[in-house]
């Protein structure tokens, strides 16, 4: 039994193994899975001395608790929220050192929704298809971790930064997504595209990793009937039968028959991790 692991005391309301993903394979049916909020994730990893491709935990609102078997370093980021070891306050979106045996909590987000914990050495589960990632659509990676999981860890890459607090941007109070037309807008009337990308919708509590779902005003169809199924992409606006638009996101089917009516720009994505349910969404027709 290495002493290099984590025990999951408290594994919250979901917490996931993650890392760049696993793109490349969509012709086998497999999303590309990967943490939501990527530069929060790979910021995280560089604060531990970590590449940008090893594997660390996104917690999902209320955090998790975690005791390491050896002292280890740990960063947590992403959602802003509590942190402490052994019940005392510890900065985050900082290295911090976490004694063998200590108790680390992260506590619920304050504003946001998924949190990034890095460990210096990354999460070392087997990989699936070149990826450590938890893919909740196919199944594929770890399983959403539960209490009483042990995570081996690996040996550490480089010295931690040496920083008191790193910038980040902190959640949107409104969810900004540049859009270009999908390849089925044509699916649509004018009056729903315009509808789109004037009104102001929301986030509905229905989101996950799967897909951001919505809430306002329906989308008008100009072609009824259904599409045979076809590719998907990161990002794909699709409108099922109620006229809500869906957002796909990182563990996203990568096959669909309702008619993608827009993309969202990629570099707008990771805030959509960050959005709970509430969260005004507005789409905005690109210009490049």
């Amino acid at each position: 039994m290495t002493d290099r692991a984590l025990v999951v005391v408290r594994a919250g309301a979901l917490t996931t193994v993650q890392d760049l993903g696993r793109p490349g394979h969509a012709h086998l049916g497999v999303p590309r899975s990967g943490a939501l909020d990527a530069p929060a994730a790979a910021l995280m990893n560089r604060l531990v001395g970590n590449p940008a491709e090893a594997a660390l935990l996104e917690t999902t609102l209320n955090g998790c608790d975690l005791r390491p078997r050896s002292a280890v370093t740990v960063a947590v980021g992403g959602a802003p929220c509590p942190v402490s070891v052994d019940g005392r306050p510890a900065p985050w979106g900082a290295p911090v050192h976490v004694p063998a045996g200590a108790l680390l909590s992260v506590g619920t987000a304050v504003s946001g929704v998924r949190a990034y914990v890095a460990v210096a050495g990354g999460v070392t589960v087997e990989p699936v298809l070149g990826s450590r990632s938890t893919d909740l659509l196919s199944g594929l990676g770890p399983p959403p971790l539960t209490d009483g999981t042990v995570l081996p860890l690996g040996k550490p890459y480089d010295l931690p930064a040496r920083v008191d607090v790193v910038p980040q941007p902190s959640p949107p109070a409104q969810l900004v997504l540049r859009v270009t037309p999908g390849p089925r807008d044509d699916w649509f009337t004018a009056a729903a595209w315009h509808t789109f990308t004037t009104h102001t919708y929301r986030v509905s509590s229905a989101s996950n990793r799967i897909g951001l779902r919505t809430e306002g005003p329906a989308l008008e169809r100009a072609i009824g009937g259904e599409l045979p199924s076809e590719g998907m992409v990161l990002g794909a606006v699709q409108v099922p039968p109620d006229g809500h638009p869906v957002v796909f996101l990182a563990d996203h089917p990568t096959t669909g028959g309702y008619p993608v009516i827009a993309v969202v720009h990629p570099e707008d994505l990771p805030t959509t991790a960050q959005s709970p349910p509430g969260t005004p969404v507005r789409f905005i027709p690109s210009r490049t």
